[in-house]
């Protein structure tokens, strides 16, 4: 297995991964537990999960896949032997209403959805957390024939970023990220975080 280091970071991850979404739903806790067990045997040590998993997200599902992976973690020990990453889910699209009552990624929810995860994984700490999609309206999933809105942004970028740096000096999370995003989005998250 070939490893990478994620840039301005310490993290070496293995060039594949593990993607976790359908622990839960297609997968059984043992289903799980044997594929966890198969990719640290050959050297993936990337394991990717996320809040609102697993995929179709439904309320009586949801959070197995951290589950999972933290009842795996307590029986193996294996904590530092993996990157762990997760992701706190937006704002909601429909099916995922139920994760919180307000999926803003705002101090509230990020620590919320931040602590919920690590106790549902069983550890104290995140290699990476990302946000999964945007508090803004945007064309995040590459929606055909997507229209812009202008819509007034409830959380801004930099009190989200201020939020997840706030759980970085809390020693919960080591590195922070983005998942869906768009360009403009990364861009502007790194001037901010550069400037602020």
């Amino acid at each position: 297995m070939h490893y990478h280091r994620i840039p301005h970071s310490t993290l070496e991850v293995s060039q594949l991964g593990l993607g976790t979404m359908t622990f839960g739903e297609q997968n059984s806790e043992a289903d799980a537990h044997q594929q966890l067990d198969f990719a640290l045997a050959s050297g993936i040590n990337f394991i990717d999960t996320a809040e609102m998993y697993p995929v179709p997200p439904r309320p009586e599902t949801q959070g197995l896949t951290e589950q999972y992976i933290g009842s795996w973690l307590k029986a193996r020990g294996s904590r530092d032997k993996v990157i762990l990453a997760s992701k706190v889910a937006g704002p909601s699209r429909g099916a995922d209403a139920s994760i919180r009552p307000n999926q803003a990624l705002d101090r509230k929810n990020i620590r919320d959805a931040l602590d919920a995860s690590l106790k549902r994984l069983n550890t104290d700490y995140l290699d990476l957390y990302q946000l999964h999609w945007p508090q803004r309206q945007t064309n995040y999933f590459g929606k055909l024939g997507y229209q812009y809105s202008e819509t007034t942004i409830p959380v801004t970028l930099l009190e989200t970023l201020e939020a997840l740096t706030e759980q970085v000096r809390a020693g919960k999370i080591r590195y922070i990220g983005v998942s869906n995003e768009t360009a403009w989005g990364v861009m502007r998250y790194l001037q901010l975080a550069e400037k602020h």
